[in-house]
């Protein structure tokens, strides 16, 4: 057991009794008295982590398959939409702009960050929806082909 004590009469001159400030200090960690939760709890708390950590390092693919695999996301931008498709380094981009007046079609490829493909192109009419999602299906579509040849 240690003992620590400091003197503060030292600080501010007086002339009443010195008092004294004594702290005890265990000398090993126990998680129990650190916790205000019970030693069972603890105990089930600590199991169910492990479980739930095993499981999902079991069910996350592997990094090696993840650079393979295509991952789309489409999202919707006003009247038009967006659709950006990545694999490893490899990024296709394809954006539909629909306003009143006219329709904007926007297509971009990259890889490694350097842009091999970048056009648009300008309709003098506004798209309809389902052409809208037409456009993109057949993007999508000619993008998969694309990557799987390759």
């Amino acid at each position: 057991m240690r003992i620590l004590t400091c003197d503060l009469g030292a600080l501010k001159p007086t002339t009443e009794s010195r008092p004294v400030f004594t702290a005890r200090f265990s000398t090993g960690y126990n998680l129990s008295a650190m916790s205000s939760r019970s030693p069972f709890t603890l105990g089930i708390s600590t199991l169910l982590g492990i479980a739930g950590l095993g499981m999902g390092l079991l069910t996350c693919p592997s990094m090696v398959n993840a650079s393979d695999d295509l991952h789309i996301e489409i999202t919707k931008k006003g009247l038009g939409k967006e659709v950006v498709i990545t694999q490893g380094a490899r990024e296709w981009f394809m954006l539909i702009d629909v306003t009143p007046e006219n329709s904007v079609v926007l297509r971009q490829e990259k890889e490694h960050g350097m842009y091999l493909v970048d056009e648009s192109e300008t309709h003098d009419r506004p798209m309809a929806t389902d052409e809208v999602d037409a456009a993109i299906t057949d993007y999508v579509n000619s993008v998969k082909t694309r990557a799987t040849k390759e």
